[in-house]
C-alpha cells in the first residue's frame, strides 16, 4: 500500500465556505480577483493587517441570520466579522 502525503493548502478550506464551529489554523491568504469591492492585493493587505497570517489560529464563532452572512471569526485572541465572500480568501486547514 501507498501512502500519499497531502500538503496543507491541498486539505484547506476556504473559510467563507465554513460552518459555525469550524477550527484550524490559516494556511495561506490567496483574494479572490473580484470577489469583494476592492482589489485583490489591497484586500490581501487587510486581512494581514487584521491578523490572518499563515499559522494564525482561526475558529468560526457565529453566522448571521440572512444566508449566514457576515460571520464573526475568532483569530487569536481578537474577533473579526467578515462577508462570506471576503473570507473565501482565506484557506484553512
Amino acid at each position: 500500500m501507498e501512502y500519499v502525503r497531502l500538503d496543507a493548502q491541498e486539505r484547506a478550506i476556504a473559510l467563507g465556505t465554513a460552518r459555525k464551529g469550524f477550527r484550524g489554523q490559516v494556511v495561506s491568504v490567496l483574494p479572490v480577483p473580484g470577489a469583494g469591492r476592492l482589489a485583490a492585493d489591497e484586500m490581501e493587505r487587510r486581512l494581514i493587517e487584521m491578523g490572518f497570517i499563515e499559522g494564525a489560529e482561526v475558529e468560526i464563532v457565529h453566522e448571521g441570520p440572512i444566508r449566514r452572512d457576515p460571520i464573526a471569526i475568532r483569530v487569536g485572541t481578537a474577533t473579526v466579522a467578515l462577508r462570506r465572500r471576503d473570507a473565501l480568501a482565506i484557506l484553512a486547514g
